[in-house]
């Protein structure tokens, strides 16, 4: 195999003739076996965002030729639009703050950019991945810059996600509104509800996660930018410092800010740890909603079995005819790994030292891997469980007939002496409540059937 030589601080090494990228990805992929996967696909495109904002700033400014310039840009884009994107594959957890993901994003953006221009890979006549792509960075406002450019884009998708789910929970709130089932406390019979209220309830839930998530955005939108090595600008001139955010802004698309105070944006991360908590809030609604439909669905015969969820595969390899809640448990899953990370986050930002904080390839592994984990398991849930579910209203009149719990919607009328002396009857006869009740003339029958309606369980007080 062709090999070129390339030398850095270290010495020298043997580089494929054709690869892209160079030396330092070359001792990256060595020193840092660890995650065995690359970076999040969406920090890399959104690094070259960074790297396209970066050089138009310096042509604008004059720091770069015409032609220097495009071929930069051109090789940026490659990686953003995905064709140079496999390219860029050290491990997600290394050491140096994210410097080997930026060295490999300079590197491939620097030797493309040098074939454009008619040179070879490796050659760096006329671009540098130091000199050209990377002029006026630093690694240290590059990656936090390029996490929180990753991060809201990826927010956008989740804030989507949920809000599906939150419609899909309303469709059936509508469908199953004139349903009475009886509702539980402690996992005991509690007294009656309807269960539009308990889809409803899920619904709002998610209404809550999808505002948090929304406003994620704040949080993440003013970056360091501009601020290279320790947020004091040094080594890159006052111009370039304050027009490479603006220009971000516009490569973006997004609502972006410098920093006021650019040291204290290089070194603390509590803006990560915030939002993280923020998805960490909806995990946990996700979870709960999760086992709810799992607790609801058991059975179905020998368990509570007020609720059908569709059927996706066979549930086992011995016990024929048994479907099941795959889905709910797969969200469940996502939504414990999300817990996981917001500890990982949490860590991560609380260990950086001084001037920079050395975990943020951790720290970024983490928050990305939360907020794509939550897209999916709100995506799943709803399209192969929420909107194939139905209620078994047959299961719901039964157990509500059965239920000594009912005489709770009764009280008003029978006051509690007479309602726990019909409770106490109904339990030692084995007869139901509402036979009793009807039995001993207690209430009539059309005030009975209106005390126990859809719309009496789903009205606040009593007439």
């Amino acid at each position: 195999m062709a090999t070129r030589r390339e030398t850095d601080l270290i010495g020298e090494r043997d580089i494929p003739a054709d690869a892209l990228s160079g030396i330092h990805t070359a001792r990256a992929r060595e020193n840092f076996p660890l995650a065995g996967r690359p970076v999040h696909p969406e920090l890399v495109r959104a690094y070259a965002a960074v790297k396209i904002a970066a050089a138009r700033t310096n042509h604008r400014l004059g720091f770069l030729t015409d032609e220097v310039a495009e071929a930069i840009l051109r090789a940026a884009r490659e990686i953003e639009d995905g064709t140079l994107l496999s390219e860029i594959d050290v491990d997600a957890l290394q050491g140096g703050a994210g410097t080997s993901l930026n060295m490999n994003v300079n590197e491939v953006i620097a030797n493309r950019a040098e074939e454009l221009l008619g040179g070879r890979r490796g050659q760096h006549a006329r671009v540098h991945p130091n000199d050209q792509v990377n002029l006026n960075q630093s690694t240290n406002d590059t990656f936090p810059t390029a996490l929180k450019i990753a991060a809201i884009r990826l927010l956008h998708r989740l804030e989507k996600a949920i809000a599906d789910l939150q419609v899909a929970f309303q469709e059936k709130e509508r469908t199953w509104s004139g349903v009475v089932k009886i509702a539980r406390t402690e996992l005991q019979d509690a007294c009656p509800i309807a269960y539009g209220a308990v889809f409803s309830a899920w619904a709002e839930a998610l209404s809550r996660d999808r505002w948090r998530v929304f406003k994620c955005e704040e949080r993440l939108r003013v970056v360091n930018l501009g601020g290279t090595a320790v947020g004091t600008a040094i080594a890159a001139p006052r111009d370039y410092v304050f027009m490479v955010t603006e220009v971000l802004r516009e490569v973006t698309g997004l609502g972006l800010a410098r920093a006021d105070n650019l040291v204290d944006a290089t070194q603390n991360a509590d803006a990560f740890v915030e939002v993280s908590g923020i998805l960490k809030a909806n995990a946990v609604n996700l979870f709960k909603i999760s086992s709810d439909l799992r607790l609801l669905s058991s059975g179905p015969q020998a368990g509570f079995g007020e609720i059908r969820l569709p059927a996706v595969q066979a549930g086992s390899s011995i016990m024929p005819g048994k479907v099941n809640p795959v889905i709910p448990e797969a969200v469940g899953q996502a939504a414990m790994r999300v817990m996981g990370n917001d500890q990982m986050v949490t860590l991560a930002a609380q260990n950086g030292q001084l001037e920079l904080n050395a975990f943020l390839p951790l720290l970024a592994d983490a928050l990305l891997d939360s907020i794509s984990l939550l897209e999916a398991a709100a995506t799943i849930f709803r399209t192969r469980c929420v909107e194939g579910l139905s209620v078994d209203e047959a299961a719901c009149r039964r157990q509500v007939g059965e239920s000594r719990a009912v005489v709770t919607a009764l009280l008003p009328r029978l006051g509690y002496e007479t309602a726990t002396e019909v409770a106490t009857a109904a339990r030692d006869s084995g007869r139901s409540v509402i036979e009793i009740v009807l039995d001993r003339k207690l209430i009539e029958p059309a005030e009975l059937d209106r005390l126990l309606s859809a719309n009496a369980m789903t009205a606040l007080g009593t007439k």
